[in-house]
């Protein structure tokens, strides 16, 4: 018997439900409370759970499966509840949605417009248009996508792991588009590793540096080194990598005195050429060599979802609702995608990301109303083995 409701629910009005729970990063309860009674009616098995303690969590999660016939194929949604925080200076409240404009120009404000309460909204929309009998969807929801991502997907895979649930394909939700809705999804990402490097020396007064080590000037030394590697010159299908000095500190007062220590911190976004092993071993080399040491913390490898019949059907889906013929990028910072792809082929395409993060964040709804199509029909195209 088909799930599906007499009356499709309205996108944008499931957009502005999401959108007025506050759920700053990292998110539980009512946000929760809202999806889980947008997909219960539509026949999901919802499971919720929390994660983790402070400073990181509690995170809370939510796991929703609507299982097709047996042996059916598996198509699972993936995304976060949760949102950075709105800061000042929001022309309208940023966690009571907005409607303003009319027709094609109308828009919806408020915090998670884009980033990513709108393409959760659109992926509801979508699969309440879908029949129970066309096959398994299941949605992958966490709240902790913006912050530490230490207790929301990866501890939703271990749960899907645990019962048995491994999608066939995934799609990530993140507001992939650029200019126009359509036209970029993301078939891989760059990998992400921080590195914290520290120096110890020995403090003494300036007038007397035979006394004293500096350490700033081998750290300095260790910087120049860091600075001038060039890791590659890029893939067919990723950038370049790139090492960035993102802070030095010695923490130091005074004007007379040699400081006892110094540090700083470094990022690498990195193709798939290495690993972030092989980085934070090659730069713990250069650190030691000058008489320093390296932490390094790897948050996410580089991937890439080959080219092939999944993001042909997503594309074919894009041009039909659209008439845009969409780019496939690996550009960006990391996403959860980054833990996804251990699962499943995973691949994201999500909603014009011109405002995400920002004050007056805001989607056009006619986008909204675009994206449920694009979504129910790859969906309906990956149920049926594309």
């Amino acid at each position: 018997m088909s799930q599906t409701t007499p009356t499709a629910p309205s996108v944008v009005d499931l957009a502005e439900a999401l959108m007025a729970c506050p759920s700053v990063t990292p998110a539980t309860g009512p946000v929760f409370d809202c999806l889980e009674g947008q997909l219960a009616p539509l026949g999901f098995e919802v499971t919720r759970f929390l994660a983790g303690e402070a400073p990181d969590g509690p995170v809370e999660n939510l796991f929703a499966i609507r299982r097709g016939p047996a042996g059916s194929r598996h198509f699972a949604f993936a995304g976060h509840l949760d949102v950075v925080p709105p800061g000042e200076g929001w022309t309208s409240a940023p966690f009571q949605p907005e409607r303003r404009g009319v027709g094609e120009n109308a828009l919806l404000y408020g915090r998670g417009a884009v980033d990513m309460k709108g393409s959760i909204a659109a992926m509801v929309a979508a699969v309440a248009q879908i029949p129970a009998e066309a096959g398994t969807v299941s949605f992958v929801i966490t709240g902790d996508e913006e912050g530490p991502a230490l207790h929301g997907t990866l501890a939703l895979i271990d749960l899907m792991k645990q019962k048995g649930d491994i999608p066939d394909l995934c799609l990530v939700g993140e507001p992939t588009s650029v200019n126009r809705l359509g036209d970029m999804m993301k078939v891989g990402r760059r990998g992400s590793v921080n590195i914290w490097l520290e120096v110890d020396g020995v403090q003494g007064h300036v007038a007397y540096p035979h006394l004293a080590d500096n350490p700033i000037t081998r750290l300095v030394a260790m910087l120049a080194e860091l600075d001038a590697l060039v890791l590659d010159e890029g893939t067919d299908w990723f950038q370049a990598s790139n090492l960035e000095v993102t802070d030095v500190s010695c923490g130091n007062p005074a004007t007379n005195v040699i400081p006892a220590r110094a540090s700083a911190r470094i990022s690498i976004r990195f193709n798939d050429l290495h690993t972030g092993d092989s980085l934070s071993r090659r730069v713990t080399d250069i650190a030691q060599k000058h008489g320093g040491s390296a932490r390094p913390i790897v948050s996410g490898e580089a991937f890439l979802t080959p080219p092939g019949a999944f993001s042909a059907m997503l594309a074919e889906a894009i041009r039909a609702e659209t008439g845009v013929d969409p780019e496939l990028s690996t550009s960006g910072g990391t996403s959860d995608a980054r833990f996804l792809k251990d699962l499943s082929p995973v691949i994201e395409f999500g909603l014009c990301n011109a405002t995400m993060h920002k004050r007056d964040e805001a989607v056009a709804i006619a986008d909204l109303d675009a994206l449920a199509r694009i979504y129910r029909r790859v969906t309906l195209a990956a149920l049926a083995g594309g």
